[in-house]
């Protein structure tokens, strides 16, 4: 049985993570609060739209900090992999809302090209503001966390380019609005973010839900990995292979390895090790190496 691991390339990730998501936190909820205030006195759905994402951001971004705090915690008896997946739970989480929230917006748009409201211009100063500071959220994101290997990192970033676009149509809303008095942009404006949003949310539920069913990661070939371990001298076959995310950056892998009698098995196992250390950067490794009688022997008892 052979096993190897290595998790200390991921902790500098991980503190700028933090950092990165209590900055934008601040920037986001601050925020929150104006564009809440001026989505009532001007009477704007896009504002107010924009806002509860806003809301929703605030506690995407707290929740996903809880998420890393939390990962800390050290393993034990019973959480024997940690607290590490609680990561992937906040992206579901996260996700979910995303597409609840989209749902929210359509409904009231869907009332107010019914009844189309009076929407005061002033609403076009707001949104140039709020997506001022979702620019300045998005950038801290994207270049002082790891956005593109942390599945809790991209949906919180998710969440700020909703709330980017958002702003982007309560802008092009109040330009129309305040040239042609044509309120029925507010609810328009809504709908596109909307739509765009749902995607993102769709998108990001569906990845943390392959992670919780332990699918194999998409960067990786279940095919690849056998054929490649196959190739090495004195493997006869593989079988039980399985690969699985713990959690965002920790890929983990396990099989049965059926060897020739005559092998020294301790050079096999490390030269499996390198082979998906190397060429699929998995660091965590399970295998357990069989003769090719134990390997006949195994089955046999599957086929009775």
């Amino acid at each position: 049985m052979g096993h190897s691991h290595d998790h200390g390339n991921g902790h500098h990730h991980h503190t700028n993570n933090k950092k990165a998501l209590f900055i934008s936190f601040l920037f986001i909820f601050t925020f929150m609060i104006v564009e809440m205030i001026g989505g009532f006195l001007t009477n704007s759905l896009a504002l107010l739209s924009d806002a509860g994402h806003m809301f929703n951001d605030a506690f995407a971004l707290g929740l996903s900090l809880f998420a890393f705090k939390l990962s800390e915690r050290t393993a034990n008896g019973q959480k024997t992999f940690g607290y590490k997946r609680f990561e992937i739970l906040a992206a579901f989480i996260n996700g979910v809302t995303l597409i609840a929230i989209s749902l929210y917006i359509f409904w009231e748009a869907y009332h107010r090209f019914l009844e189309p409201p009076e929407v005061s211009g002033t609403m076009l100063w707001i949104a140039v503001v709020g997506f001022v500071v979702n620019i300045i959220v998005a950038l801290i994101l994207m270049y002082s966390g790891d956005t593109e290997g942390n599945l809790n990192m991209r949906s919180a970033l998710l969440h700020v380019f909703g709330d980017l676009l958002g702003s982007v149509g309560a802008i092009g809303a109040g330009i129309l609005i305040l040239l042609f008095e044509w309120n029925i942009a507010d609810p328009v404006a809504s709908i596109i973010v909307a739509l765009l949003i749902l995607i993102s949310g769709y998108r990001v539920t569906k990845d943390s839900i392959h992670i919780l069913m332990e699918g194999t990661p998409a960067n990786l070939s279940f095919e690849a990995m056998e054929n490649r371990l196959v190739q090495l001298d004195g493997v006869i076959s593989i079988h039980d292979l399985h690969a699985w995310t713990i959690t965002s950056n920790f890929p983990a892998f396990s099989c049965h390895m059926v060897v020739e009698e005559n092998i020294d098995r301790d050079f096999i196992l490390k030269q499996a090790a390198k082979v998906l250390h190397d060429e699929f950067s998995i660091h965590h490794t399970t295998i357990q190496v069989e003769g090719l009688h134990a390997d006949i022997k195994n089955h046999e008892d599957c086929c009775n």
